[in-house]
């Protein structure tokens, strides 16, 4: 469903990503793993339309994504759950759900009950202000947010980042539970390997811009992706 091809992105005469290609399949979950600083968040904001590529192509279900803004983007079935979160903290969990409708048609604009059966706990706090929420109630309240705007491609920006472990293994059977369905594309960006190793059909590992190793779970080598991932 997504194709990255050779793409560079430059931030004024930083090279930070180099010759980056990428793919997102349907009904699968691809992970990029790196350190913080490598690239991994340029890129994802590169596929969203946030970062203008000097060249490559992005081709999303076999069209070209070139001069298609963020909004259309979202319109066209991408999701973006973004690091940190991004919650809006001062308006209420259903006002924050509701600011997925943009992307929308109106006849669409509606908050799916499945959302409740994944992130019960956001059903018990609808009119509660999103900054009153702990971090791993906010970080499930940024995916069911991109999950109202219906994307076909759901991309997680470190879901895991300051997470205590009880809400991660929520998460966990989430994303797992998204990609069973068939329908979506996942693509997931983490920095611990076993959260990574347990959920990936497919992996690619980061490294100053550049995609240095890739493949499928079964071909991980616990030892050299390792290597890309301490400090």
């Amino acid at each position: 469903m997504l194709a990255v091809e050779n793409l560079h992105l430059y931030y004024g005469a930083s090279h930070c990503l180099r010759g980056v290609s990428l793919q997102a399949v349907k009904g699968q979950i691809t992970c990029l793993l790196g350190r913080n600083g490598v690239g991994k968040t340029s890129l994802l904001r590169t596929i969203m339309g946030q970062r203008a590529p000097r060249s490559g192509r992005i081709m999303w279900e076999d069209k070209s994504l070139d001069g298609v803004s963020p909004a259309d983007r979202a319109r066209r079935g991408l999701g973006f759950v973004p690091q940190g979160r991004e919650i809006f903290p001062l308006l209420t969990v259903e006002e924050n759900l509701k600011t997925g409708y943009a992307a929308l048609p109106r006849g669409e604009r509606s908050i799916p009950g499945e959302i409740y059966d994944l992130f019960p706990v956001l059903k018990s706090m609808l009119k509660r202000r999103g900054g009153d929420l702990s971090g791993g109630q906010q970080q499930q309240l940024s995916i069911a947010r991109a999950l109202v705007t219906r994307p076909r491609l759901l991309i997680l920006d470190e879901p895991t980042e300051g997470i205590q472990p009880s809400i991660i293994k929520d998460i966990e059977k989430v994303i797992r539970y998204l990609a069973g369905k068939g329908d979506m594309a996942i693509l997931l960006v983490e920095q611990y390997y076993e959260f990574a190793r347990d959920l990936a059909n497919n992996y690619a590992v980061m490294d100053r811009g550049e995609i240095v190793l890739a493949g499928k779970r079964a071909d991980m080598d616990e030892t050299k992706v390792r290597r890309y991932l301490t400090v």
